[in-house]
């Protein structure tokens, strides 16, 4: 039996239980042990007037019988006093049967007297058999004695089974009594063979012995019973001896004893026969009268053990209870104490200590001494326990307040490298784009976009460390933005953005103030994909509207995930928990979070049909707006006769056309379009990132969107590609723009219709009239406070 999983109530239980229950069992055992004998005593009436008192008579009946059957077999003629004898026994044995059936008796009497009682009853059922012999003159004298003194001497067998009484002295007048009456049954013998022997005038063979043996039988059986009574009762039998028939009984007995063996006994029959009857009535009435008095004696004897067993019961009891009472008192208080502690543990680990966390996280100031009292059990062993869990308790939560305070602390550096990295990379945006406008070489420009793609993306991984710090970027837009453009802002900051193709995409709008969010949350979810697929593969961007928001689904062709890794990676997309430094490997999948969790966009994945893994992105609709409309076309740009209303459509989105920056006449010359999805610098409205906050005065149709493009330029004055080649001829401007302008209208056109867009290149840069150049565009005011 394992008792240490058991419950502190339960092993306490158990503790109390077990003395208690030896002590009540002790208790019963010693007032079974008192209470036994007490109820034997009481039982001796009982036994006595159900069975002493008929027994007695069925055997002062019996002698009777005796001897007159003997006479009668002595003689010659049947005797009419035998038959009303035998009616008179037969009453007296119906009388005995009826008491020793009912149920007093039998409740009374234990199984030494039951069984002899029962013999006793089978004695005397052979009764009227051994009549018929006796009237059938089968059996002599010595065999009709033999056959009556059988049934007594039975009787007398359950007469001694009645005394076994638990009072020594009681017990021992009892059996006095009882061999008081063998020896009076002896004397009717004696009796009986005598007046057998006078009717037919002289002993028979071994009569004369028998008589003898009987005579001196009854004289020792008197003195040893005798000597047991009590001073009473010897006293009274010394004055019933010196009465004047026990004298001649006597005198009597001693001439049978001297007499001739075979002749005629020596006494008269008459004299023998009345001193005879009067010593056995006196005898008998001295035995009733000591039994009345044996129990008179044992029922006052009984009570004052009944008394004493009361009295020890009760005090036993009390006893019990107040053990009872005093183990319960201490184990509850055992348990109450404990379960406290364990409570307060409980308490602390579940409940306490958690919510500290979470107050230090909110910013909350927690005082270690409030939160962590002491627990006052005592001064025992127990108390012990609960000061030393109180000191643990105060070293846990200040370890917690210690912990939080470091996580805020990094959380800070984070922050504050993140914000000098962010200024610095909006610098160096601005400076990439100054010599953007300022270069001329085809060459050296698609080399400059290049590094201002690489900006880009360092732009976004600074953002991760200010969105893991708990703030949030500083990138922001007023207006809506077209959930293409917004994609494609979100492809631009990818490193394998050419491996990224945008396929169907409902026309749908986002937002302005969750369009920096929405496009770095896409742009993570973009990049794992490209990361985690074969670099020969495709990665597909889907968008349309759903019943609670809008929808969009990135699909890559990589090895996928298993069950377990999508379930834990749902988990954390969908929880937004705390980050884990140990987790760094999932860096993005954090950051993924928190900007879902910030405006309540739902992210999951799951496998897509092509064995990779598909990410869902559902935009809520109070997210989601109409497409904002998009600007003009370049080949109608500064023509009296466009059509004001002609806008890129849907396609023109997807195959990621530029959208002409509006300039005044005094612009710049501007070079080429880059090729669709080829990676733009910080303030192209390729990659979202344009300035919303200056709201500068020359913003035109560039603004339409909310994500102007830009253009690659280069100086009025071209420079001379090589030391030792001639100068270009130049050209009109008329010339140079209608040329330009065709060729961006071809361009335009057959991105729409193409089915997957084509692989980035930088064309050749091309002239535009000289004129003054623009100043560079001035940076956000997010970004100042960057």
């Amino acid at each position: 039996m394992r008792t240490r999983d058991w419950p502190i109530r339960s092993k306490l239980t158990a503790l109390v239980v077990a003395p208690v229950t030896a002590l009540l069992a002790l208790w019963i055992f010693a007032t079974t042990l008192t209470f036994g004998p007490a109820l034997n005593l009481l039982s001796a009436r009982t036994l006595l007037y159900d069975l002493g008192r008929p027994g007695e008579v069925v055997v002062t009946e019996l002698q009777r019988e005796r001897r007159l059957s003997v006479v009668q077999l002595a003689g010659t003629t049947e005797l009419p006093a035998l038959a009303e004898q035998r009616e008179r026994t037969n009453r007296a044995v119906a009388e005995l049967r009826r008491r020793v059936d009912g149920e007093a008796l039998r409740d009374a009497a234990d199984d030494l007297l039951e069984t002899r009682v029962d013999q006793l009853l089978t004695a005397l059922a052979a009764l009227p058999a051994g009549r018929d012999f006796i009237d059938d003159r089968k059996v002599d004298r010595a065999g009709a004695l033999g056959l009556y003194s059988g049934m007594v001497s039975a009787a007398f067998q359950a007469f001694a089974g009645m005394a076994t009484l638990t009072d020594p002295d009681i017990n021992r007048q009892a059996l006095a009594l009882t061999a008081l009456g063998r020896s009076r049954e002896l004397l009717g013998q004696s009796d009986a063979m005598l007046a057998g022997a006078l009717t037919a005038g002289r002993f028979a063979e071994g009569e004369h012995s028998q008589l003898v043996q009987a005579i001196g039988n009854q004289r020792w059986l008197i003195e040893n019973a005798v000597a047991d009574l009590p001073e009473t009762g010897r006293a009274a039998y010394q004055r019933l001896t010196e009465g004047e028939a026990f004298t001649r009984l006597r005198t009597m007995q001693d001439t049978l004893i001297e007499a001739n063996r075979s002749g005629r006994p020596p006494v008269d029959a008459a004299a023998w026969q009345a001193s005879h009857d009067a010593v056995q009535q006196q005898l008998r009435d001295f035995e009733l009268a000591e039994a009345d008095g044996l129990t008179d004696r044992s029922v006052p004897m009984a009570v004052r053990i009944l008394a004493r067993l009361a009295a020890a019961g009760v005090l036993g009891l009390v006893a019990v209870v107040v053990s009872v009472l005093v183990a319960l008192r201490v184990g509850r208080t055992l348990v109450r104490r404990l379960s406290g502690v364990r409570t307060a543990a409980l308490e602390l680990a579940e409940h306490r200590l958690p919510d500290v966390v979470t107050r230090l996280r909110r910013g909350e100031v927690v005082d270690v001494a409030r939160e962590a009292p002491p627990l006052d059990h005592g001064h025992d062993e127990i108390g012990e326990v609960g000061r030393a869990f109180t000191e643990v308790q105060r070293t846990a939560v200040q370890a917690a307040v210690d912990e939080v305070t470091l996580r805020r602390g990094l959380n800070e550096v984070f922050l504050n490298i993140a914000r000098r990295s962010q200024s610095l990379v909006h610098r160096q945006l601005h400076l990439l784009d100054r010599m953007e406008r300022r270069a001329e070489d085809p060459d050296e420009l698609a080399e400059l976009f290049q590094v201002d793609h690489l900006a880009t993306r360092l732009r976004r991984h600074a953002e991760d460390l200010v969105i893991l710090a708990g703030s949030a970027p500083g990138r922001g837009w007023r207006n809506p933005v077209a959930m293409v453009d917004l994609i494609r802002g979100a492809i631009s900051e990818v490193e394998a953005y050419d491996r990224v193709d945008i396929t169907a995409v409902q026309p749908a709008g986002v937002l302005g103030r969750a369009v920096g969010d929405v496009i770095h949350l896409l742009a993570e979810l973009v990049e794992n994909a490209t990361a985690f697929s074969p670099p020969d593969t495709r990665v597909t961007v889907t968008g349309e509207p759903a019943g609670d928001g809008y929808a969009l689904e990135i699909t890559d062709q990589g090895l996928g995930m298993s069950a377990a890794a999508l379930q834990t990676a749902n988990t954390r997309l969908a929880s937004s928990p705390e980050f884990d430094p140990a987790q760094s490997a999932r860096l993005g999948l954090f950051v993924v979070a928190r900007l879902a969790a910030r405006h309540g966009v739902q992210v999951r994945l799951r496998p897509s049909g092509e064995g990779g893994v598909t990410a869902v992105v559902l935009v809520p609709t109070d997210l989601v707006t109409t497409e904002p409309p998009a600007g003009p076309d370049p080949a109608t740009l500064g023509a009296a006769s466009a059509d004001p209303s002609r806008r890129l459509a849907r396609t023109a989105r997807r195959g990621a056309a530029p959208r002409p920056r509006t300039r005044p006449s005094t612009a710049r010359p501007a070079a080429a379009a880059p090729p669709a999805g080829a990676p733009t610098s910080d303030t192209s409205p390729a990659n979202g990132l344009g300035d919303e906050g200056s709201a500068s005065s020359d913003a035109t149709a560039d603004d339409l969107d909310g994500l102007p493009r830009r253009q690659r330029r280069h100086t009025p004055t071209a420079q001379p590609r090589s030391t030792v080649t001639d100068t270009p001829t130049p050209r009109s401007p008329e010339e140079v723009r209608r040329v330009m302008a065709a060729l961006q209208a071809g361009t335009t056109r057959g991105r729409a219709t193409a089915i997957t867009p084509a692989a980035p290149a930088a064309p050749a840069a091309s002239t535009v009239p000289p004129g003054p150049a623009t100043p560079p565009e001035p940076p956000t005011a997010t970004e100042r406070d960057a």
